[in-house]
């Protein structure tokens, strides 16, 4: 999904990081919790001890310091900004768009087993790239659309189990 991202950290701190800020943050995933990070020629170890995907918030451990990040994606702020919610409903089964659109890219395939935050297709919609990615570990039963396929809002796009 392309920026402006916005990030908090611990509450306090504010960030807007645009998608060219995002390409150029040079890390390297060592293992399933562990990061390597260059900023600046210097070398970083991050952990990242805790993820709430729902919520877009991780706890990471750098050196001795521990943060606590919220990461709002282009979609989040959208949703913000016309003054809905995220609820509940990211954990059913059925993945349905969350506003007008033209599928652009299908990530996955029935049958495939994916992870909480996988990305599952690409939604263009007022000219943004969003990525519709998983809310939970399922695999996919069905996938209702094809690439090129002009859909609207809450038309169901992939179901899962």
């Amino acid at each position: 999904m392309k920026g402006p991202y916005k990030v908090k950290v611990n509450n306090s701190s504010e960030f807007d990081l645009d998608q060219d800020q995002v390409n150029e943050f040079n890390m390297v995933k060592v293992n399933k919790s562990l990061f390597h990070i260059l900023d600046q020629n210097k070398g970083l170890e991050a952990e990242l001890i805790h993820k709430d995907f729902d919520a877009r918030l991780y706890t990471i451990r750098v050196n001795s310091n521990t943060y606590k990040v919220k990461i709002d994606n282009p979609l989040d702020l959208l949703i913000k900004e016309l003054g809905f919610s995220i609820g509940s409903t990211k954990k059913l089964n059925a993945i349905k768009a969350p506003m007008p659109g033209i599928i652009i890219g299908i990530e996955v395939k029935e049958g495939d087993q994916i992870k909480e935050g996988d990305t599952l297709l690409i939604l263009e919609a007022m000219k943004m790239e969003n990525g519709i990615i998983s809310s939970k570990d399922a695999t996919v039963k069905s996938i209702l659309v094809k690439n090129g396929d002009t859909v609207e809002k809450n038309k169901l796009l992939i179901e899962l189990e």
